[in-house]
C-alpha cells in the first residue's frame, strides 16, 4: 500500500511543499472541539490534526486504513492518554450510531470512489447536534498545484477527484447538505474546512 511507504516521508513533504497550510490545520480543528468531547477521527494520517486536538477533547479514537501512518500517529501522541489508535475503513466504521460528539476526516474525501457515501457513515456514528469537520485540499485551480498533483500519481497516490472551493460547496450540497459553514486555510495548497451540524 502507497500509504504504508509514504507514512515516514509525509510530513516533511507537507511541510516542505505547504508547511502553513500544514501546520495550521491542526490547530484550526482544535478550535471546534469541546472538553467533554469524544471525538473519531477518520484518515488520521501522521497524526498532525491528532496530536493538536487530544488536549482539547475528552476522549479521541484516531483511525486510518494504513497500518504505516498509525504508527506516526501513535507515536506523535503517546503522552497522551485519552486516545486511541485503530485501523478502520472510513467506509464501514464499526461504531453504533450516534456515538462521537465530533467525527473528522480530513483529506480523504479525494481519494475514495464513494465520497457521499462516506459522508453518511460519518453522519451516521455523529451524535445528534454534533458535528463533521470535514478538511480537504483544494488544488484543482492552481496550475503548481496540478503539477504537484501529477507528481503524486506517479508516485502511486490514486485522486478520484480534485476540488476548487466552488466545486467543493457544490459536493456537498448535491450530497444533500444544504446547511454547513465553509472557510478555507489560505496557502500554496490551501484547504477549506466543511463543517456540518447534524
Amino acid at each position: 500500500m502507497f500509504w504504508n511507504k509514504a507514512a515516514r516521508f509525509y510530513d516533511f513533504f507537507e511541510t516542505v511543499y505547504n508547511g502553513k497550510v500544514y501546520r495550521s490545520l491542526g490547530k484550526r480543528i482544535a478550535l471546534e472541539m469541546d472538553p467533554d468531547d469524544t471525538v473519531l477521527e477518520c484518515a488520521c494520517g501522521t497524526g498532525i490534526i491528532s496530536r493538536q486536538i487530544a488536549p482539547k477533547c475528552l476522549q479521541l479514537t484516531a483511525t486510518d486504513v494504513s497500518k504505516g501512518m498509525l504508527r506516526q500517529t501513535a507515536k506523535k501522541c503517546r503522552r497522551f492518554d485519552n486516545v486511541k489508535i485503530r485501523r478502520a475503513d472510513i467506509m464501514h466504521l464499526k461504531y453504533q450510531d450516534g456515538t462521537f460528539d465530533k467525527v473528522i476526516a480530513a483529506n480523504v474525501l479525494h481519494l475514495l470512489q464513494n465520497p457521499a457515501g462516506a459522508l453518511k457513515e460519518l453522519e451516521r456514528v455523529c451524535k445528534t447536534g454534533g458535528r463533521i469537520i470535514i478538511p480537504t485540499y483544494i488544488n484543482a485551480s492552481e496550475g503548481v498545484n496540478r503539477k504537484a498533483v501529477h507528481l503524486l500519481e506517479l508516485a502511486g497516490v490514486r485522486f478520484m477527484r480534485q476540488f476548487d472551493i466552488r466545486s467543493y460547496r457544490q459536493f456537498f450540497e448535491h450530497a444533500g447538505y444544504k446547511n454547513f459553514d465553509c472557510s478555507v486555510i489560505s496557502g500554496r495548497m490551501p484547504c477549506a474546512i466543511a463543517v456540518i451540524t447534524k
